[in-house]
C-alpha cells in the first residue's frame, strides 16, 4: 500500500523517462483501493505519471492510455487482476457529477488515479495520497514532484 511510502517525498525528476521510472515504482506499492490525486498545472505530467503507472499494473508497455479529458473516466483490468479507474475532471463543473461516473464503484473495488481532484471539493476522500507535479523554472524538462499520504 502507499501508505508505507511515508507522510511526505520530494523528489527532483530531471525527464519525462525518470518520472515514468518514478510512477512504475509507485505503481509497484499500490494497492485496491488507494486514491491517488494528481494536482499540476496544464502540461505538468499528471497524465504521463498516469500513463506509466496504469501500463506498469497492466504489464504491458505498449498499451493504449488515452487521457480521460473527453471521456471523463477510463477504467483498466491490472495483470493483477485489480480494476484500476482514471478520472480527468477537469470539465467537471459541479462535484456531484462525479457520481455518473460510477465514483461509488471505483472506491470500493480498485485503485483510483484522479488528475484535478479540486473538483471533488468536499467529496475528496479523507485517505489519499496527493501527487503534486510542478515544473522546474528555467527548465521545462525538469519536475519537482511532491508526494503526501493522508490517512
Amino acid at each position: 500500500m502507499l501508505a508505507d511510502m511515508g507522510v511526505v517525498q520530494e523528489t527532483l525528476l530531471r525527464n519525462e523517462a525518470e518520472t515514468a521510472a518514478f510512477a512504475k515504482n509507485f505503481a509497484r506499492k499500490a494497492g485496491p483501493q488507494d486514491v491517488i490525486c494528481l494536482y499540476g498545472g496544464l502540461g505538468a505530467g499528471k497524465t504521463s505519471f498516469c500513463r506509466a503507472l496504469i501500463r506498469e499494473l497492466c504489464g504491458d508497455e505498449e498499451l493504449e492510455v488515452p487521457s480521460p479529458t473527453f471521456t471523463l473516466v477510463q477504467q483498466y483490468e491490472a495483470a493483477s487482476g485489480q480494476e484500476v479507474w482514471h478520472f480527468d475532471l477537469y470539465r467537471v463543473e459541479d462535484p456531484e457529477e462525479i457520481y455518473e461516473l460510477g465514483w461509488e464503484d471505483a472506491l470500493g473495488q480498485g485503485l483510483v488515479l484522479v488528475e484535478w481532484p479540486e473538483r471533488l471539493a468536499t467529496l475528496l476522500p479523507k485517505r489519499r495520497v496527493e501527487v503534486t507535479l510542478k515544473a522546474v523554472t528555467g527548465d521545462p524538462e525538469k519536475r519537482k514532484i511532491t508526494v503526501k499520504n493522508y490517512e
